[in-house]
């Protein structure tokens, strides 16, 4: 079955140098303390982590505002939870597999992925053509176009930055998201 999604794929930027200057130890505290900064962002945006990939993750939304949301403001909350180390950010959008019920396959999903790669440090880039609805507050900056591992043309994208003023429209902030259900 093919779904409409908005695919994001995030990656800590010197994660591996990092490890290697600083240790397994310091590595582990700080990829758990951007984590959990992770999940509390996807819990109040209503993205979704599809899977943990080492030192970055995989995210899906219906809502592609709820997506951009979710990036910035994980960007933003990135600058301590993963100091000094940063976040690149790649978002693409479009029609993809849903595989064995959790997984997904496509187009979208391969370029987010090169995207995330192509950004650099606290970048969010997504292709030009694919933006539906930017929330209020966000502003696309223009940047070159980029030439991508296994797409023949050179992609138009944007750069998101700025920090959306539109109320988000989940109801992820119920208490049964947080923590275990208690009576």
């Amino acid at each position: 079955m093919r779904v409409p999604r908005t695919f994001v794929f995030v990656d800590i930027s010197g994660f591996t140098n990092f490890t290697n200057e600083n240790g397994d130890d310091a590595a582990g505290r700080l990829l758990a303390s951007w984590r959990a900064v992770t999940r509390d962002v996807a819990s109040e945006t209503g993205v979704r982590i599809a899977k943990w990939l080492g030192d970055g993750c995989m995210l899906v939304a219906v809502d592609q505002r709820d997506a951009v949301r979710f990036c910035l403001e994980l960007q933003k909350r990135s600058a301590s939870a993963c100091a000094p180390l940063s976040i690149r950010v790649g978002i693409a959008s479009g029609l993809a597999l849903l595989f064995e019920g959790d997984d997904y396959i496509g187009t979208a999903v391969n370029l987010a992925a090169r995207l995330c790669d192509a950004a650099a440090s606290y970048e969010v880039i997504i292709p030009v053509d694919q933006i539906e609805n930017l929330p209020e507050g966000v502003i696309a900056i223009p940047h070159e176009p980029l030439t991508l591992r296994g797409l023949n043309e050179a992609i138009n994208v944007v750069t998101l930055t700025g920090e959306a003023t539109d109320v988000a429209r989940n109801d992820t902030g119920e208490l049964w998201t947080r923590s275990p259900f208690v009576m």
